[in-house]
């Protein structure tokens, strides 16, 4: 297995790795239309990125601050690895730094089980979001010893 390495970082330093996971996976493997991939969100989010040893951007999530996690994603090849639950585990540190108790997140209904090993409760019926069926869920942060 290639090691990884994840950094936290911004639209500012690192915009066109993240962009370049989220392409991949969002709008080319899944169709959701590029005008609802990038939103006013990105630029005041902390941002996530897997790298490979030679710079190699493999995932991303993102933390807005209100504690919604998002935009996760890893690229085909190097799913099943642990980059997604280094990532998840990435904003949720972030979320308890920032002094967040509660995290939210559109959950993907076939990734919904994915979160609920990290501790997420499913909120409310499915919906439809970009044409893919999700689910939201949330994880309380202020009833775990850190």
């Amino acid at each position: 297995m290639n090691r990884f390495t994840l950094i936290e970082t911004g639209m500012t330093h690192h915009g066109a790795a993240l962009a370049a996971v989220r392409r991949a996976v969002f709008i080319e493997e899944q169709g959701v239309p590029e005008a609802l991939e990038w939103d006013e969100f990105d630029a005041v989010s902390t941002h996530w990125l897997a790298m490979l040893g030679d710079g190699t951007p493999v995932g991303c999530a993102r933390l807005l601050p209100d504690g919604h996690i998002g935009r996760m994603a890893v690229l085909p090849a190097w799913r099943g690895q642990g980059i997604g639950r280094a990532l998840l585990d990435a904003a949720l540190a972030g979320a308890r730094a920032r002094g967040l108790t509660c995290v939210r997140l559109s959950a993907q209904t076939h990734a919904a089980d994915f979160y609920r090993r990290a501790g997420f409760v499913a909120q409310g019926d499915p919906y439809e979001e970009a044409g893919i069926p999700h689910l939201a869920m949330l994880k309380r942060l202020d009833a775990e010893p850190i």
